[in-house]
């Protein structure tokens, strides 16, 4: 979509410690401003994974580039991964050395109806997990480049085992390249997200230093461009963002606002506030400022897409109206 957004969907899960905390719901932007939200279908998750460990966490919606043979107009990607299934105790660390390396493919004509879920097989074997999965169009290659976090395990050698972010192409969502690391700065670096602006690709990443290092950023977002998307090589902006007025934050959204020029970047604060909206006018500017949002309660790593009048309206299906 070229025009400026009439409005967004937002695509979220909420928590483990909910009952379907971890399946997809969806709101609606009240117009175009995406500060202010509407749960969709009553609050209720609307897709449920009924596949793989029947967990959707982070889920990510992408518009279909009307490739040859595409029939899809959308895809949602999410997380195979449900938390409340497994020993508190360990989990996370079991995720990580054992989980799935599959991510979930949803696909969807008019956004109000969806396919039952599939898993694909993305991450390698060495890998322990596969997740918060997005994916963007490549102009490059004609393909789509999805993009992923997994932990790669060294035998016999603890320190390397991190996570990378790892990517791969693919025209259907079916089929896909062989993984390849995309990011590897020798420690975990997790949610990468990108939105392309004037023939750049921007991309903000969750940095995972640790807290007891020297590094101011440790624990925030990492913004860098390239005008090549699956570059390796992407240029550094801006560090730590969302440092002076986040504890911590992760599973970064970033969209165009309706007035031209004007860009909105979502961090969730887990464990605290949860989302929490800044604002700039510039994908190259260091600075972007707090603004009050109204997110629907409990939205964790999810993402947005913005929409046209006429698919913001027919949304109006899912809102009770």
């Amino acid at each position: 979509m070229s025009a400026s957004p009439a409005g967004y969907l937002f695509a979220y899960f909420t928590s483990a410690d909910e009952e379907d905390g971890e399946q997809v719901r969806f709101a609606r932007s009240r117009g175009p401003d995406p500060l202010e939200w509407e749960p969709l279908n009553g609050g209720r998750p609307l897709l449920r994974s009924t596949v793989g460990e029947r967990g959707a966490r982070d889920p990510f919606l992408v518009r279909a580039a009307g490739l040859p043979g595409e029939s899809a107009g959308y895809y949602l990607l999410a997380t195979d991964l449900r938390i409340a299934s497994r020993n508190p105790e360990t989990a996370w660390e079991d995720c990580i050395r054992t989980g799935s390396r599959s991510i979930l493919v949803w696909e969807s004509q008019n956004l109000l109806s969806w396919s039952e879920p599939r898993l694909v097989e993305v991450a390698p074997p060495e890998a322990g997990n596969a997740w918060a999965p997005e994916a963007a169009f490549d102009p490059a290659t004609e393909s789509y480049l999805v993009y992923w976090a997994s932990t790669l395990h060294s035998p016999g050698d603890p320190s390397a085992s991190y996570h990378r972010m790892l990517c791969s192409h693919t025209a259907d969502f079916r089929d896909f390249a062989p993984a390849r690391i995309w990011i590897d700065r020798g420690w975990s670096v997790i949610d990468s997200t990108v939105v392309e602006s004037d023939g750049r690709f921007y991309r903000f990443s969750k940095d995972e230093l640790s807290t007891r290092s020297s590094s101011p950023d440790a624990k925030h977002i990492t913004v860098e461009r390239s005008p090549v998307l699956d570059s390796t090589e992407y240029a550094p902006v801006a560090t730590g963002i969302g440092g002076n007025e986040l504890e911590h934050g992760e599973g970064p959204i970033v969209v165009p606002g309706s007035t031209p020029g004007t860009w909105f970047l979502f961090i969730d604060e887990f464990g605290l506030r949860r989302y929490t909206a800044f604002t700039s006018d510039s994908l190259d500017s260091r600075t972007w400022r707090p603004v009050e949002s109204n997110l629907p309660p409990g939205a964790s790593h999810g993402s947005i897409l913005p929409l046209s009048a006429e698919e913001w309206s027919q949304l109006d299906a899912l809102a009770g109206r």
